[in-house]
């Protein structure tokens, strides 16, 4: 198969709609395990900005099993959802609480799986 040209490619984009683009985009995450996400804009501090006193934002969140509950073995199939761990990993992850769950993840993920986790039974914190 010859190579497309950057151009060639964008000419063939040009011709699909906005759906067949969307699947497009969904095969192409699946297939190279990737995301499209938009850029978020860089914010550049000015030379007279206080540095010093400018309090940053956590943006890096744990979230930590603290307890199973009653629903032992639905809380291990969340933890599986939610990590690549195996059954017996994440059985072990949940007898040994308060164990990490995941680290330093983004305040919205860490949200989803505090909601998830408690939802199955269990008791959570986030860090």
């Amino acid at each position: 198969m010859a190579k497309l040209s950057q151009e060639d490619l964008l000419a063939q984009f040009e011709e699909m709609t906005l759906i067949e683009l969307s699947e497009f985009v969904k095969a192409f995450e699946e297939k190279f395990d990737v995301t499209a996400a938009a850029a978020a804009p860089v914010m550049m501090a000015g030379p007279g900005a206080p540095t010093a006193e400018t309090v940053e934002e956590k943006d890096e969140f744990d979230v930590v099993l603290t307890g199973a509950g009653d629903k032992k073995i639905q809380v291990i199939k969340v933890v599986r959802e939610l990590t690549s761990l195996g059954l017996k990993e994440a059985k072990d992850l949940v007898d040994g609480a308060p164990k990490p769950v995941l680290e330093k993840v983004a305040k919205d993920a860490a949200d989803k799986a505090k909601e998830a986790l408690e939802g199955a039974g269990a008791s959570v914190e986030v860090k």
